[in-house]
């Protein structure tokens, strides 16, 4: 997976994307990360990469040359494989609300160019013509799309295979199951007065998943029951929630 970052900012993102499981998987080779600076595609000698509305307005609009320039340039590099399935993202808060499911839709592209917002907006022509998605990370404005672009990458990048120690991890975390995990545990049985469930030290596999599914079910209940509406709910998971006042 090739991930190419179009910022006007390209210090924000060495530390958050050279360390932990993101760091690990690029010294692996198992994904790729190229930060370009969008104002070595600018015409001038002050790196100018914004400029006034037409028609007036507060703000400053990033201009379309040095995004288009910038795009080609790196479009170019690739292989043809890559860049005939490559998905080139706008971060922007009008863009189609980032999630688990988008997230397993782009980690099937082989590489992706992220644009990252900035200022009042973006010349529009870039949005027309450019662009295969436009992805915001929530009903919020920050100051930039370079956050949103970071988010993306490490959430897509546990997807690739061999990130994550196991693919079993992937499919069992929070969201990506349909519900949220059951809680966890781990040495000591015992700290101060807390001690960990008695069925997990059982040994007894049936009964853990049990209650590993009762537990997550409630959780979900209690914290995002939205989530219920599109989950892949047995009979009995329903029987369940029913005893704690869930209602279809």
């Amino acid at each position: 997976m090739q991930f190419h970052v179009l910022t006007l900012f390209p210090g924000m993102f060495p530390g958050p994307l050279e360390d932990s499981i993101v760091g690990l998987a690029r010294r692996r080779g198992l994904i790729s990360i190229q930060v370009t600076d969008i104002r070595s595609y600018t015409h001038d000698a002050h790196g100018t990469a914004d400029d006034y509305q037409f028609g007036g307005g507060p703000g400053m609009v990033l201009k379309p040359e040095p995004i288009f320039e910038a795009v080609e340039d790196v479009s170019s590099g690739m292989s043809q494989e890559n860049r005939d399935g490559a998905e080139i993202i706008l971060l922007s808060p009008q863009g189609r609300v980032f999630g688990q499911r988008l997230a397993e839709e782009l980690a099937q592209a082989p590489a992706m160019i992220l644009i990252c917002g900035h200022y009042a907006g973006m010349d529009d022509r870039v949005r027309q013509q450019l662009i295969t998605r436009e992805i915001s990370i929530g009903d919020f404005v920050l100051t930039g799309g370079e956050i949103p672009a970071m988010i993306l990458i490490d959430t897509v990048s546990r997807l690739v295979p061999g990130v994550v120690g196991s693919a079993e991890n992937v499919a069992q975390d929070s969201i990506s199951s349909g519900l949220l995990q059951h809680p966890l545990f781990t040495r000591p049985a015992q700290y101060r007065d807390m001690e960990v469930p008695e069925v997990l030290r059982s040994g007894h596999h049936a009964e853990i998943e049990g209650w590993r599914r009762r537990e997550s079910l409630k959780r979900t209940l209690e914290q995002r029951p939205d989530l219920l509406e599109t989950a892949d709910l047995s009979t009995q998971d329903l029987e369940y929630l029913k005893t704690l006042g869930y209602r279809p």
